[in-house]
């Protein structure tokens, strides 16, 4: 059984054969902002970010910190258990640019809503830099210009950008008959990458406020769900992905299956039992 994520309710519920269905429907981009907070206009246009492992003043950031994230009581929390693999896969019947669309707008959509739902615990004060492990992220403009912003800037920055993108019909186009750019491949990895940089804060800087929240069980099922699909399609660099590279082998395993009922002391154990093994 898959799933298809409404970013009204986030949670996922539909059959894989509805999910995977409705790609073949046009994408309105009026619907594209259900479920999103606002979010300040991008102050100019950014190229792609980079990060350094120093901080703003140039100090070594402080020795890695214990990844509560890790924590085998918070990465079994899932909100359902699906093979991610058949997720994300291409469909026979569908463009590779409109799979890539459809899905880029989703994780658009609920990656910022995850993100609202601490955005009040990231602030300038508690984050006065985008981190994610010991990697400080910065943003560079046209010019070459390295940008110092903090956490809930950087966040702004990136789903000012993103929402601009795929709101853009000469970029992501909703009409019949329109065709995709040939840069369109080159701009879902962009974003994607930034996505990645959001996602990684989240874990790094914020599981507390998500676990007091009780929504580990989202972020975990939403990372692992966008990780399988970035790797289905090389879609971020690994170099990029590697500073939670420990978190995406725990989460995109297969999730533990549920304890066998009782049997009696004659049965013989069910084979399936010791092969409940998906692919990643």
């Amino acid at each position: 059984m898959g799933v298809l994520v409404c970013c009204d309710c986030f949670f996922y519920s539909l059959p894989l054969s509805q999910f995977k269905s409705n790609a073949h429907k046009k994408r309105d981009s009026d619907d594209w902002g259900v479920g999103m907070r606002m979010v300040k206009p991008c102050p100019a246009e950014f190229t792609l970010t980079r990060k350094s492992k120093t901080k703003p003043n140039g100090k070594k950031p402080p020795a890695e910190e214990k990844k509560q994230y890790l924590e085998a009581e918070f990465t079994k929390v899932r909100v359902v258990d699906f093979d991610l693999k058949e997720l994300v896969m291409l469909p026979r019947e569908i463009d590779l640019n409109e799979w890539l669309a459809s899905n880029t707008t989703t994780f658009f959509n609920l990656i910022n809503l995850q993100y609202s739902t601490i955005s009040e615990f990231c602030t300038g004060d508690t984050c006065q830099a985008m981190t994610a492990c010991n990697t400080i992220y910065y943003w560079y403009d046209e010019r070459g210009k390295k940008t110092k912003c903090t956490a809930p800037q950087y966040v702004d920055f990136v789903m000012s950008l993103v929402q601009k993108l795929v709101t853009d019909d000469d970029i992501f186009p909703t009409k019949y008959g329109k065709e995709f750019p040939n840069a369109f491949e080159s701009l879902v990895k962009k974003i994607c990458r930034y996505l990645f940089h959001v996602l990684a804060h989240l874990f790094w800087a914020h599981f507390k406020e998500t676990v007091a929240l009780d929504l580990q069980g989202h972020l975990n099922t939403l990372y692992a769900h966008f990780i399988v699909f970035v790797r289905e399609f090389n879609l971020v660099d690994p170099k990029e992905t590697c500073i939670m590279d420990d978190l995406s082998e725990i989460l995109c395993a297969p999730a533990p299956p549920a304890p066998a009922a009782p049997s009696s002391p004659t049965s013989a154990p069910s084979p399936s039992s010791h092969n409940h093994v998906t692919e990643r």
